[in-house]
């Protein structure tokens, strides 16, 4: 199978249903096009099959046939183009792949939002929340009315009744605020509320900061991935982070074997053969801040306990058990 085509099956893999390698160059899973049997959820009768130096599509259900450049391109336009890309600068033609010439669209510049609020370094409640957790106050800020303090950027909150004060976390890409996410101070159920200005962008702390010819190691939430070099945070999205040419995650959950949507993410990143991190039996702590509150030496850990392939579902199996 052509390495590029191997590649872009293993980015869009964990979105098609039940997917699984039967064999080199011959992939299963429920068709996205049809959905399969409605009757029968464990019915899988898509596949992606190679063919000399060309990979297809056939559903054994609806009958849909096509080159995987006109599959990816059904199920993920955004994929197809840097795919096409790619393609393209491999030079590649073949009798079921004609290599569009890439269009270069160039956008408006982006001017800069700076985020008019003070350092939660300032103010004492922030500040020691932040420092008990063993984070630096200088890199948040503090809104005493959190709604007010969104709507004056952006409308999103219909009333500014029961307005509370939050700790601000700001989201940046390309140097430009495109949104933020407010952390509670007091008791919550809701205990963070993220705002995104520009829907476009990328719902993910720290992209600014990452080194991408290295591996990237990607966790929950954004404290957490302070503790870490060369990490990034999902901002409550299962993002594709090669969308935001990331080639190389390593994605950290809670330390949570009975928390059944964890367990879920976890098996459909290591079906998706991504690395991740599979905590030892020894460690009690839910999360990375956590870890780092009871005198772990977190990166170590991580380093130490990153699986991928069959090593991880082993060690994944044994996890749950605990």
């Amino acid at each position: 199978m052509d390495h590029i085509d191997s590649k872009f099956i293993g980015l869009i893999s964990s979105r098609l249903e039940k997917f699984k390698r039967v064999k080199s160059g011959l992939y299963n899973f429920r068709c996205p096009i049809c959905g399969d049997s409605k009757k029968h959820k464990n019915k899988t009768r898509g596949y992606l099959y190679t063919v000399k130096t060309n990979t297809n599509f056939k559903c054994h259900n609806c009958g849909a046939s096509m080159s995987f450049n006109n599959f990816l391109k059904q199920i993920d336009p955004v994929v197809h183009k840097q795919y096409t890309m790619e393609k393209f600068k491999d030079g590649f033609s073949g009798r079921n792949f004609v290599t569009e010439e890439p269009t270069f669209k160039f956008e408006a510049p982006k001017f800069k939002t700076k985020i008019k609020l003070p350092k939660a370094s300032e103010y004492p409640k922030p500040a020691g929340y932040l420092t008990a957790r063993h984070l630096d106050p200088e890199n948040f800020y503090y809104a005493k009315h959190f709604k007010k303090f969104v709507n004056s950027i952006k409308p999103t909150f219909d009333s500014e009744k029961y307005d509370e004060e939050r700790i601000v976390i700001p989201l940046y890409y390309e140097k430009n605020l495109i949104g933020l996410q407010g952390r509670a101070i007091d008791p919550n159920p809701v205990k963070y509320l993220t705002v995104m200005f520009d829907d476009d962008a990328p719902k993910i702390y720290g992209l600014d900061n990452v080194r991408r010819d290295a591996p990237v190691f990607v966790t929950e939430g954004p404290f957490d991935s302070t503790f870490i070099r060369n990490a990034i945070a999902m901002c409550g999205a299962d993002a594709d982070v090669s969308r935001w040419g990331i080639s190389n995650p390593v994605w950290i959950y809670d330390n949570e074997p009975r928390n059944r949507e964890i367990t879920n993410r976890i098996a459909k990143t290591i079906d998706a053969n991504h690395s991740v991190v599979i905590w030892p039996e020894s460690i009690d702590d839910k999360d990375i801040n956590d870890m780092v509150m009871s005198g772990l030496d977190v990166q170590s850990v991580i380093e130490s306990n990153t699986y991928s392939g069959l090593e991880a579902k082993l060690k994944f199996t044994t996890w749950k058990k605990i």
